[in-house]
């Protein structure tokens, strides 16, 4: 039975990577949807034409990702994609924003990414495919974003590192790095401080982003950077010393 696992599966990029392989991807017997809601995830399901359980879990808890391992081994599954979307962030100063608030992102964007990456590669083929959702901001440090942005930029780093060890089994890891996308993602980030108006000038919708992960995953590509203004950020981040680029951003919040 060919699988396909979506952590973070409630909301936003998740629930999209969702509705729009639903459409097309006729290999796969089954989705595997992953979140905390329970409610949000049965109403997805309730709307695929491919066979769909959902899991209502916390993925940083092991537990719970065991159990769900065992799903895995016990139905004799293959993962042929896990997509893990499940994550948050806090803009703020670092000081000001909730300690447990702020750990609590590392535990569910690296700790539970990785943990659940480790537990489903043994299910998975030659063809297969990880996709793991980073962002923009792992491409340098960021003042009163520094936990999210340390955290994605990990996700990136570990990615681009499981992907060449992977190269040889024929699995293929895609990390994507978007930058502002309309999802209620702000609904949380927001809540201790504000982003800048320019980046927000910069949002794209959902399906924008997912479309072109899927490509770049589809053509093997180790990274998926979607729309002109996050191209040239990247580009940038590589250019020039961060430490002129974070005086840059000071300036401009004043």
């Amino acid at each position: 039975m060919n699988i396909v696992i979506i952590t973070g599966a409630s909301s936003g990029i998740g629930r999209e990577f969702a509705r729009r392989m639903d459409l097309s991807f006729d290999s796969i017997d089954e989705f595997w949807l992953v979140a905390r809601s329970e409610d949000k995830l049965k109403n997805l399901a309730s709307n695929m034409r491919h066979e769909t359980r959902i899991f209502p879990m916390d993925i940083t808890d092991d537990k719970e990702l065991e159990e769900l391992e065992y799903e895995v081994e016990f139905r004799n599954a293959t993962v042929c994609m896990l997509i893990n979307c499940a994550g948050y962030g806090l803009m703020g100063e670092f000081s000001k924003v909730d300690r447990k608030e702020e750990t609590g992102m590392v535990r569910l964007n690296c700790e539970a990414l990785t943990n659940i990456t480790h537990r489903m590669i043994p299910y998975m083929k030659r063809g297969s495919r990880i996709i793991q959702m980073a962002s923009c901001a792992a491409f340098l440090p960021q003042a009163d974003f520094a936990v999210y942005a340390a955290t994605k930029a990990y996700v990136l780093r570990f990615s681009q590192a499981l992907g060449e060890e992977l190269r040889s089994k024929g699995i293929y890891v895609t990390s994507v790095c978007p930058g502002p996308v309309d999802t209620p993602f702000f609904d949380i980030a927001e809540r201790y401080g504000k982003t800048l108006a320019l980046k927000k000038k910069a949002i794209v919708r959902p399906d924008q982003v997912v479309k072109q992960a899927l490509y770049d995953s589809l053509h093997k590509k180790s990274k998926s950077v979607y729309s002109l203004p996050i191209k040239s950020v990247e580009f940038l981040s590589k250019m020039l010393p961060h430490d002129f680029i974070l005086f840059i951003l000071r300036r401009m919040k004043k």
